[in-house]
């Protein structure tokens, strides 16, 4: 069996968790202001804080930025469900923008275009949405930047406040400069199938001490600043990370460069053996990313019939799936809004050809040939 994903863990890694849980302090330690700080110092952002998951760390961006009710915010379809969860959390309007047909990211050219339907109004679904967007939820999708040159002056040009689901992408940059400071603020998430792992955990990094003390107290139930036994001065939530964690992921981050260049040894291997196949297409790389960080290794099967393919490789031995269903045509969503098959056609169309392939830092060349192999059969019999 190879997986779709393995967590790369050492020694250390574990050394690390059984030092806290022998020091009997086992939430608000030393450790969850410690893996804040250096992955805020790694991305080039003041202030960083750990808190339960990556889901937890986007819902308070939007509160610590006050989005509200009937908000209207940007954000694709194409991308995990809880970018788009999050804006409903706060009852704000998710407005789907479609994507680059080579990168799968929001282009300026989609933006501007979405941009542009709420200026006329349209139907989304049953949902009627006119009047300038206040918001724009910018993913880098499997760690791949935005063009963000583009988007932030779009952004800039209609007093749209951007904030920066980056939970896939630690370590990319753009254009020299790390993703998840583009925006008032940014999101990491440390899922175990991330570039780096704390279980489950996320970071929020801001250049904002407003927006860092606000997501610091929401995150304790709403304590306050002073951090009183059971002094509460605003609204909160338990989205704690536990020392366990914090320590795993600051272990982890002393290695985040070595990881990195590993997941990209991997990704170059792929293409080299997919290269000239005609009905692959493999994962694009803009000349504007200075480094891409890998999340996922996913393929386009352009003419083979991807679900009987995925079929084939799982009975074989090799976990693949499909990656994203398009969030507009989840069940909740089309409940939620109506149907809205036909809204994002770039999207729907690009999306039923995705094939994650297993990919995980320690993955060894034998394991990727095999993969390949067996891609190749199922093509070959099944596709």
């Amino acid at each position: 069996m190879i997986p779709l994903s393995r967590p790369d863990i050492t020694e250390e890694d574990i050394e690390r968790v059984v030092e806290v849980l022998k020091s009997g302090r086992l939430s608000l330690g030393n450790y969850t202001r410690q893996f804040g700080e250096v992955v805020a110092r790694y991305v080039g952002a003041k202030y960083g804080w750990p808190v339960s998951s990556g889901t937890a760390a986007l819902h308070l961006i939007l509160e610590s930025l006050n989005v509200g009710e009937g908000d209207l915010v940007l954000v694709p379809s194409f991308t995990f469900i809880a970018s788009v969860n999050v804006i409903l959390m706060k009852r704000a309007i998710p407005v789907f923008v479609d994507v680059d047909r080579k990168t799968l990211n929001v282009s300026p050219e989609t933006l501007e275009d979405a941009i542009g339907r709420c200026l006329k109004g349209f139907k989304q679904g049953d949902v009627y949405i006119k009047g300038v967007p206040q918001f724009f939820m910018a993913v880098d999708v499997f760690g791949h930047p935005l063009d963000w040159d583009g988007v932030l002056e779009i952004c800039h040009r209609y007093g749209i406040i951007v904030m920066e689901d980056s939970c896939e992408a630690l370590g990319s940059e753009y254009k020299g400069k790390k993703i998840g400071t583009f925006g008032m603020a940014g999101a990491f998430a440390f899922y175990p199938n991330k570039q780096i792992t704390t279980g489950e955990g996320g970071v929020v990094v801001t250049d904002s001490e407003q927006i860092f003390s606000l997501v610091k107290s929401m995150s304790n139930q709403g304590r306050g600043e002073d951090e009183k036994w059971l002094h509460h001065v605003r609204f909160g939530y338990n989205y704690r990370i536990d020392e366990m964690s914090a320590a795993l992921g600051c272990s982890q981050m002393k290695r985040i460069d070595e990881i990195l260049e590993k997941r990209s040894e991997a990704a170059n291997r792929y293409s080299r053996m997919l290269k000239g196949t005609s009905w692959v297409q493999i994962p694009a790389v803009e000349d504007y990313v200075t480094r891409m960080s890998w999340f996922v290794y996913v393929i386009r099967l352009d003419g083979p019939n991807r679900d009987r393919v995925m079929k084939y490789m799982e009975k074989r031995g090799v976990q693949v799936r499909n990656y994203f269903h398009p969030v507009h045509l989840q069940p909740f969503y089309e409940k939620t809004f109506g149907k809205m098959k036909g809204l994002l056609p770039v999207t729907e169309e690009e999306s039923g050809k995705t094939l994650a392939l297993p990919f995980f830092t320690r993955i060894s060349p034998d394991e990727q040939k095999c993969v390949v192999e067996t891609l190749r059969e199922a093509v070959e019999k099944v596709g």
